[in-house]
């Protein structure tokens, strides 16, 4: 793999992981078309983990305050047990479905470009809704609503749909505004995430040779450069502008996708 296929999907990785445009999309997508394709993935799981330390690096004083409260605060507990509930979902259902979704739905471009382009219009029929909003701070949602948000966060299976994408909808519909919504989908991205890399690590650890270290650590540096900026400014964007762009993003990433499938396969 060329250091420069490397860097550009490390990029890819850690600007698209915290937005609602579908990382695993954009790498997949990228992948094809560059013709790479590392053998179960594993270049593309272990570049994630640079995304997963970037938003642990971003809310590390955040994240220390509340595991020093936890014993004695009962909002910290209450809030950890939305998390957690949040995050099971797509857990187990992740653990049961997993190779179905790595050998057949990661390797159908096609309906990646699909889930694109309709999680693309599902964002601007959701931006524009008029909500009534109950939650304005993350930490505020409650156990019942977390677990409602981890059940939306189930269709992210399906590659194009979007982790993020697909949680902040679910907070949106729930009652949590913009930003509320999209921090939540931070804080679950901790615990979803490094599950996520740490079954495919154990399930593809034998193929990994010691020539990956190179583009993998290329990708992994890159990864995580671009996330830590994009999570400490994606927050005040979503708040102020919406989802607007990033629906726009996916539907002409979806369409120029499709097309390029149907001219060069």
């Amino acid at each position: 793999m060329a250091i420069w296929q490397a860097a550009l999907l490390g990029f890819l990785e850690g600007l698209t992981e915290f937005l609602p445009v579908s990382s695993t999309g954009h790498i997949l997508l990228a992948g094809h078309f560059l013709g790479f394709d590392s053998p179960g993935k594993t270049f593309e799981v272990l570049i994630q983990l640079g995304a997963i330390l970037a938003i642990v690096f971003v809310y590390f004083r955040e994240l220390l305050k509340m595991l020093s409260a936890l014993p004695t605060d009962e909002k910290i507990r209450r809030f950890a047990a939305a998390v957690l509930l949040a995050f099971l979902p797509a857990a187990v259902l992740g653990a049961l479905m997993h190779d179905f979704i790595k050998n057949v739905l990661f390797e159908t471009p096609a309906l990646i470009c699909a889930m694109l382009i309709a999680g693309g219009l599902v964002l601007l029929a959701v931006d524009r809704m008029a909500h009534a909003f109950r939650y304005h701070d993350a930490i505020d949602i409650p156990p019942s609503r977390a677990f409602g948000i981890g059940l939306f966060q189930c269709l992210a299976l399906i590659p194009g749909v979007s982790r993020s994408g697909s949680t902040i909808v679910g907070g949106l519909l729930l009652g949590a505004d913009k930003r509320t919504a999209a921090e939540f989908s931070f804080f679950l991205a901790m615990p979803t995430m490094t599950g996520a890399f740490a079954l495919d690590l154990y399930k593809n650890w034998e193929r990994l040779q010691v020539s990956d270290a190179l583009p993998i650590g290329v990708g992994f540096v890159v990864a995580f450069v671009t996330a830590v900026a994009v999570v400490k400014l994606a927050l005040d964007f979503i708040g102020r502008h919406g989802f607007g762009l990033f629906a726009w993003w996916r539907i002409i990433v979806g369409v120029l996708g499709l097309g390029a499938l149907a001219a060069f396969g």
